[in-house]
């Protein structure tokens, strides 16, 4: 494996206490420690935030829009992390995965999101903040399992420099034919980056509240 499952990073309540966690996934050139001071925007108290840190901090070497091929083995080991991520919060720490949450940014929401898409269940939350399923255009979608009305929410802007608005509706579109209650919001002409209303849908979907299917 090209990445260190165990370079990982946590805030929040300790995981032994925790009654809800979530895994956050940095961007290209970020860090663990980055995407992690996220946490202190997150009202609800009862979370740990585990962060796992890629090698060289990028998950893979090429644009997510970029036939697979040309991101592995990168990308696989990239995988493997959030998968031996997710089965040891599960066996180590008692979590169900309803009281397990996603949130990625940019690369790390990319990398993110097309894990949940390859192992769809119910999920606490998933947070896709600039990000979207990988693959070229012609990327069949044939992933199987169901969301069970997980909460997804996936925010961007408009006009993003890394991620087409297209891959945001894409995603949306399988998110929702695979069961999530998928919130999407594009925001007109901001930069690659999170903002403050993104965070705030992000607790209000925490908290249990749903909004409208979608906000274009």
């Amino acid at each position: 494996m090209i990445h260190n499952p165990n370079n990982i990073h946590t805030a929040g309540k300790p995981l032994e206490e925790a009654t809800k966690v979530m895994i956050m996934v940095h961007g290209r050139g970020g860090s663990a420690r980055d995407i992690l001071s996220l946490s202190n925007y997150i009202q609800d108290k009862e979370f740990a935030f585990i962060a796992p840190e890629a090698q060289g901090n990028t998950w893979y070497p090429q644009s997510f829009l970029r036939p697979t091929t040309e991101n592995e083995p990168y990308l696989s080991s990239a995988l493997e992390v959030l998968t031996s991520l997710r089965a040891r919060l599960q066996s180590d720490f008692n979590f169900k995965l309803p009281q397990i949450y996603w949130l990625g940014f940019s690369q790390g929401a990319c990398l993110m999101l097309e894990f949940v898409a390859r192992h769809a269940t119910e999920y606490g939350g998933v947070f896709g903040l600039s990000g979207g399923l990988i693959g070229p255009d012609e990327t069949p979608r044939t992933y199987e399992g169901s969301f069970d009305k997980t909460p997804i929410f996936l925010g961007c802007s408009d006009h993003d420099s890394h991620i087409p608005k297209k891959r945001v509706l894409e995603s949306e579109a399988v998110f929702r034919q695979m069961g999530a209650d998928v919130t999407t919001k594009l925001y007109p002409n901001f930069p690659h980056s999170i903002n403050e209303d993104e965070l705030n849908i992000v607790n209000l979907l925490v908290a249990g509240n749903r909004l409208s299917p979608a906000v274009t």
